[in-house]
């Protein structure tokens, strides 16, 4: 009997070409999953499937950009065509940029609810169904849905108004996805990260990335593998076992 407690199952992805993505599937894949890479990054995604490959595990890389609906439903749907079915699904790919309403951009608010709303959006409706129809025929019979919100979605800070929106608005929608799906055994889970040592503040201006860093300069940020092993733990429960919210803080950190 396989020791691996995802052996047989398929993992999707999101946002798995760097950070907290692909630390999820390398960590997924250690548990015996084959695992789906999505993300628009090709190069980094072979990449991060290479590693898998080489540690013995199995990872398919799908290039697309899931804020367009028929993208997303096309990374669920060429899943079930080369792997056949879908067990857990772990919402990633997101986006912060900070900055106040008054020095801020229409378009950069309209980037964080695409990516961090809709495109999630897209890619949970495409794969409900398969997450239930693994539910009710896999070893395990139970089928994981996890959605990556933040910190912020729980206290709002200047600057971070649009994507504490996102991130609240996630939490609502969890919830509410996880009782409509609880009797069909799939399981749907929000994960918060603090502070996490990612790509996510690159995307900031000079001056409110340099303030970021100034403000976490004295704490030792999370690792992105730190919530990749809160994700591990979550869908590696017997099926009788639930985590449906998991916060996890820096142990520095006080906001």
């Amino acid at each position: 009997m396989s020791e691996q407690p995802l052996d047989g199952a398929v993992a999707l992805v999101t946002g798995a070409s760097s950070g907290i993505g692909a630390a999820t599937a390398r960590r997924l894949a250690r548990e015996g999953a084959a695992v789906v890479l999505v993300a628009r990054r090709r190069d980094r995604l072979d990449q991060v499937a290479s590693d898998i490959a080489g540690s013995g595990g199995h990872a398919v890389a799908v290039p697309a950009d899931i804020t367009d609906p028929e993208r997303a439903e096309g990374a669920v749907q060429e899943t079930m065509d080369r792997l056949g079915r879908l067990d857990i699904l772990v919402n990633n790919a997101g986006i912060m940029l900070l900055s106040s309403a008054l020095h801020t951009t229409v378009e950069e608010w309209d980037r964080m609810v695409s990516l961090n709303v809709a495109a999630l959006l897209h890619i949970t409706h495409a794969a409900v169904p398969h997450l239930i129809y693994a539910a009710s025929t896999s070893p395990r019979q139970v089928a994981d849905l996890v959605n990556m919100g933040a910190a912020a979605g729980r206290a709002a800070r200047p600057g971070s108004s649009v994507y504490s929106l996102t991130k609240s608005g996630l939490s609502a929608f969890t919830e509410s996805l996880r009782q409509e799906l609880v009797g069909e055994r799939v399981r749907v889970s929000l994960v918060e990260p603090g502070t996490v040592d990612t790509e996510l503040v690159d995307h900031l201006n000079e001056t409110v990335r340099d303030a970021s860093r100034r403000r976490i300069a004295g704490i030792e940020a999370l690792r992105p593998e730190d919530i990749a092993d809160a994700i591990g733990y979550i869908v590696t429960r017997e099926r009788r076992v639930a985590v449906t919210q998991m916060l996890v803080r820096a142990g520095e950190q006080s906001w």
